[in-house]
């Protein structure tokens, strides 16, 4: 009988995504893993059977968390204008205040493009990303807030990759000026 686990799952996974989305999949070893969890290699390996393990679940806390809540504020966005814009600046603040990182989502999907895993959780948020954009500017269509020739799922498509290219842009080292200027312009494609 094995001795019961002395630390916390969620926690650990918690470590474990800060891990790889500031230092990528490859970059991360398995030495860094158990350093930056605080076990032994041996528990690593029992709880999450492996570094990919480990990764898809880090991937689907991000994906969980940081999608959920734009999701949840672009549902509870009364004005979607504003709130886009809102949400959109606060990733640009969050690229300037810390560039490395840049979005676990973005790196994802560029280093582990081979990992069909991988890919599937990418498309599956990036595809209630879109969903969320689109059902918000339906009601904001509804209301009058853009133009009624306008195609909320076309707009939710186009904002969708807008988001990410940010992303891009932001970890590049994009400056201020650079980064709001094409927020401002993404958003005229609501006019």
């Amino acid at each position: 009988m094995g001795r019961p686990r002395t630390f916390d799952i969620d926690a650990a996974v918690d470590r474990a995504m800060k891990l790889f989305w500031r230092q990528g999949f490859e970059a991360t070893s398995t030495e860094d893993l158990v350093e930056g969890l605080g076990i032994t290699r041996g528990s690593l390996y029992k709880a999450f059977g492996s570094k990919e393990q480990l990764y898809a679940m880090a991937l689907r806390r991000y994906c969980q968390h940081h999608a959920a809540a734009l999701i949840e504020m672009l549902d509870r966005a009364e004005q979607v204008r504003p709130a886009i814009r809102a949400a959109l600046l606060e990733l640009v603040e969050t690229d300037l205040a810390d560039p490395v990182p840049g979005c676990l989502l973005v790196n994802a999907a560029t280093e582990r493009s081979a990992h069909p895993d991988t890919v599937q959780q990418v498309s599956r948020t990036m595809g209630q990303i879109e969903s969320a954009l689109a059902g918000a500017l339906e009601r904001a269509r509804v209301r009058g807030d853009i133009a009624a020739d306008k195609e909320p799922r076309e707009l939710a498509q186009f904002l969708t990759t807008f988001l990410q290219g940010l992303r891009v842009m932001g970890k590049a080292r994009a400056d201020r000026a650079f980064l709001e200027n094409s927020v401002e312009v993404a958003l005229g494609a609501l006019d």
